[in-house]
């Protein structure tokens, strides 16, 4: 009987994650990959008895690796907040899912855990770019302006280090990166004791926003802007940070971040207004290999024969 860990390699995951494993410290089997992998569960080798925590993947991209699990005698206890689509009834299966744009992952585990690692929870939140709910969360611990912004910094990097078209675009494989910080019960104590760590992030994360900000909008209006990065793996790992950069800037308007890929596609990231965060999974829903929430979403792989259709679609959505 074994417990299998499976997470989305963003701040979110691992933050969400984190908490649990401090709540309830386990060995397991770690499945996880780039924020894009997220169809992790069907990776699993499951027996019977086996535990199967999943985390901050869509349900909707995973049923078909779920349905098998509990065929197989598994037990799942599943944590998200994107499109579900249609979650089936089992005694083995425990869902807690919520798709507002509001919720992310490690805002529903420190719920579940009853706030028992809470600066992990409000970590995650910020890397999720929920700067508001991470606030509410955050106030009744009467943390000072230094410590928030902390947390925020650490929630960025964090996430931006999920982002990669490969693991060997990212500093940390995320897998290592949660084995980095969960010993630690507080981002602070991370922070402080593993402050090598918190540094390498930091500082590729400010060499490579220092890059996207050279570039100029492909196209841009009240309601809209579109970006495009080159093959570069710069470019890879900063995609969605810089998109949520851009959303905080500008909170009036979408945006669309889209790298160039070796194939000819482009990796798309799009963050609806912040002032009305809808519609982004709907639009990303449009092409092949697309989803994500109603607030942020993307696209795998947008064929390059698709690219004006998809700016086309953006501003039919937003403008």
């Amino acid at each position: 009987m074994a417990q299998i860990d499976i997470f989305n390699g963003d701040a979110d995951g691992i933050c969400a994650l984190t908490q649990l494993r401090n709540a309830e410290p386990l060995e397991s089997t770690l499945i996880t990959g780039v924020k894009r992998d997220i169809a992790l569960v069907a990776k699993a080798e499951v027996a019977a008895g086996d535990r199967i925590t999943a985390l901050d993947i869509s349900f909707d991209k995973n049923r078909e690796g779920v349905l098998k699990a509990l065929e197989a005698g598994a037990e799942i206890f599943y944590v998200d907040h994107h499109f579900a689509g249609e979650i089936p009834e089992s005694d083995r299966l425990t869902a807690i899912i919520d798709t507002d744009s509001n919720v992310c992952t490690s805002l529903l585990v420190n719920g579940y855990l009853k706030g028992k690692h809470v600066d992990w929870a409000v970590t995650g939140a910020f890397g999720d770019n929920l700067k508001a709910s991470a606030h509410t969360l955050a106030g009744p611990l009467g943390l000072s302006g230094e410590q928030l912004n902390l947390l925020e910094n650490l929630g960025v990097y964090m996430n931006y280090n999920g982002y990669g078209s490969s693991i060997e675009d990212l500093h940390f494989a995320p897998a290592e990166l949660f084995e980095l910080v969960r010993p630690y019960a507080t981002p602070f104590a991370f922070v402080e004791e593993a402050r090598e760590t918190f540094e390498k992030l930091e500082s590729g994360y400010r060499q490579d926003m220092a890059a996207a900000a050279a570039v100029k909008p492909t196209r841009q209006s009240d309601k809209t802007a579109v970006y495009i990065l080159p093959d570069e793996t710069w470019a890879r790992r900063v995609s969605g940070v810089y998109s949520n950069d851009l959303a905080n800037a500008s909170p009036a308007r979408a945006h669309a971040v889209l790298t160039e890929r070796p194939d000819g596609t482009y990796l798309v990231s799009v963050r609806a207004p912040l002032d009305r965060k809808q519609g982004a999974d709907d639009l990303c829903r449009q092409f092949p290999t697309g989803g994500g929430r109603a607030a942020a979403a993307g696209i795998n792989a947008l064929p390059s024969d698709q690219l004006d259709a998809f700016i086309d679609a953006l501003a039919a959505s937003y403008d």
